[in-house]
């Protein structure tokens, strides 16, 4: 047997602050080319693991440890994190506090350089991670002029690039388009197969990388709750009642009394085919094999669920744009001449791929930006959440940075004391919210990725959230690549494409007919009844069974 790149022996962890330990008694191993990911609710210690795994736990964080952890033979006691560097290429939550350097072919080549690589080597490996990432057209460019999800893929290269024998990554697809997540999931599955790496995904949306793992082990509370393959993790999560730690698929077999659970979309369309129920066809997800029932026995599910969707933005804005550009010394323009419009009460997704300008146009909305052509008209105080929770955590206590009432809004009651960088991802993206609303009664509410470290209850607890924001007035808007989380908050999709908007419409419409930025449900089901939820697709799959 090869010796395990990581082994993590009744390791227990506790922060300078906090009384609770963020983990607590764990104990684990991965071998070589195995492909683990390590989910459970915001707060249940998936970072603080990765941490420890790379040496900032203990060594930055401080704090109180008891156990053994050994990443490559190293103990986590004698070395740090340079020392596990050699071992352990890393992807933290929040890629702009890990890039360092100027430029972006500095930044992947940093790490090379400092192990002191000849510099063809390090050209070629800059090359090569450059173009697994999809990033080769960026080498050139400052890491400053580069959008989130472009940054989190820089990022990843320089964690790759040095071909580490054990991949540490915090919520990698949080900010990448789905096409660009699909890729990357198809990237780590490449590198533990054919270069025999370990790879270790701490993740939230089991949607987008189950299907290719071998193993999922569920934190609770600091403690292992379940360790097992994907199917066996599955079982056991619906028979726990922890629908929080379903994907939308296997919600939506729970929800319609069917199993088993599937891991994956293809897998429940087998299953809905073997039932004896089809997707309508000409969808984008016909091209399908693996079907063994008859074609006599299959019904196309066709019945509409969400009523067609009204523009309210025509008359009275809360926000508005109007022929807006934004063009740069080169030439170039990120927006080109935008009209959006947001009517107040009104919730709007706004979805496209990394790069589409999503980012900008919010920042130009609030007035950080100001449009080279075009106008902007607000009709009272913008806010904005950016996407970068640590632009508006300043203080040392999480207490300092907003009241009680905040404090509770983002389930953080008794945490008054702690440090917000010892938060969990999602704990910090709550509060961050809350600086961001203040005290004001803003007209137009702008969020740029906010569900990123969230799990799926706090996800719809912001859905409840911003639904309330917009019954008192404000208009809503969502930059975002969960299409989940678009299907549960917003009545219409804006979805953009290098700097023009190419579509907007209903919810139902523009998350359903598409092939990479519908929902989950909506491609199981082919977009069968408009569903997009869980619950959605539950009753058309009972109504089809029932008659």
């Amino acid at each position: 047997m090869p010796e395990p790149v990581l082994a993590v022996e009744r390791f227990t962890y506790s922060y300078p602050s906090s009384a609770v330990p963020a983990l607590d008694d764990v104990s684990l191993s991965l071998d070589p080319g195995s492909f683990t990911v390590v989910t459970g609710a915001s707060g249940c210690g998936k970072s603080t693991l990765l941490r420890a795994a790379c040496g900032l736990v203990p060594h930055f964080h401080g704090g109180e440890v008891s156990g053994e952890l050994f990443a490559g033979g190293m103990s986590v006691r004698q070395h740090g994190p340079s020392d596990l560097a050699e071992v352990c290429g890393t992807l933290l939550q929040d890629p702009e506090t890990q890039v360092v350097m100027n430029g972006v072919r500095a930044e992947i080549a940093l790490a090379l350089e400092h192990r002191g690589e000849p510099q063809g080597a390090v050209a070629r490996a800059v090359e090569e991670a450059s173009l697994a990432l999809g990033v080769g057209h960026l080498l050139d460019r400052g890491v400053d002029t580069l959008s989130g999800g472009e940054l989190q893929r820089v990022a990843l290269a320089g964690a790759i690039a040095h071909r580490p024998r054990l991949l540490l990554l915090d919520e990698p697809a949080s900010q990448l388009d789905p096409v660009a997540g699909d890729e990357l999931v198809s990237l780590l599955r490449r590198l533990n197969e054919e270069w025999d790496v370990a790879v270790l995904v701490a993740e939230h949306r089991l949607e987008r990388c189950l299907a290719g793992a071998d193993r999922v082990v569920a934190l609770d509370r600091g403690r292992v709750a379940c360790d097992a393959a994907p199917p066996e993790f599955l079982a056991w999560a619906a028979a726990e009642d922890r629908d929080d730690l379903l994907t939308p698929a296997a919600r939506l077999f729970k929800q319609a009394g069917m199993g088993p659970l599937p891991a994956s979309v293809k897998q429940a369309r087998v299953l809905l085919r073997g039932a004896g129920l089809a997707p309508a066809a000409g969808g984008p997800a016909d091209d399908y094999s693996g079907d063994d029932a008859p074609a006599s026995a299959r019904r196309p599910m066709r019945a509409r669920l969400r009523p067609r969707w009204r523009s309210r933005s025509a008359g009275h804005a809360a926000l508005s744009l109007h022929g807006v550009w934004l063009e740069l010394e080169d030439g170039g323009a990120i927006l080109r001449g935008v009209d959006f419009a947001i009517a107040p009460g009104e919730r709007v997704a706004l979805m496209g791929r990394n790069g589409a300008g999503k980012s900008t146009l919010l920042r130009v909305a609030r007035g950080l930006v100001e449009p080279t052509r075009g106008d902007v008209r607000r009709a009272g105080e913008v806010a904005l959440l950016l996407q970068n929770p640590g632009d508006y955590l300043i203080h040392e206590r999480a207490g300092d940075e907003t009241d009680a009432a905040g404090l509770a809004a983002a389930g953080l009651e008794g945490r008054a004391s702690a440090n917000p960088r010892d938060l969990s991802g999602g704990e910090r993206q709550r509060l961050a919210l809350e600086v961001a609303l203040g005290t004001s009664a803003p007209a137009a509410v702008l969020l740029d990725e906010p569900t990123r470290g969230m799990d799926w209850p706090r996800r719809r607890a912001l859905a409840e959230r911003l639904r309330a924001l917009a019954v008192a007035g404000a208009g809503v808007v969502v930059a975002t690549h969960d299409s989940g989380f678009a299907a549960e908050v917003a009545d219409r999709v804006v979805l953009m494409g290098q700097g023009v908007v190419i579509a907007d419409g209903p919810a139902a419409e523009v998350l359903v007919g598409g092939w990479h930025f519908a929902t989950e449900v909506a491609r199981v089901l082919d977009g069968a009844g408009g569903a997009l939820t869980p619950e959605e697709g539950a009753l058309v799959i009972e109504r089809e069974l029932v008659g």
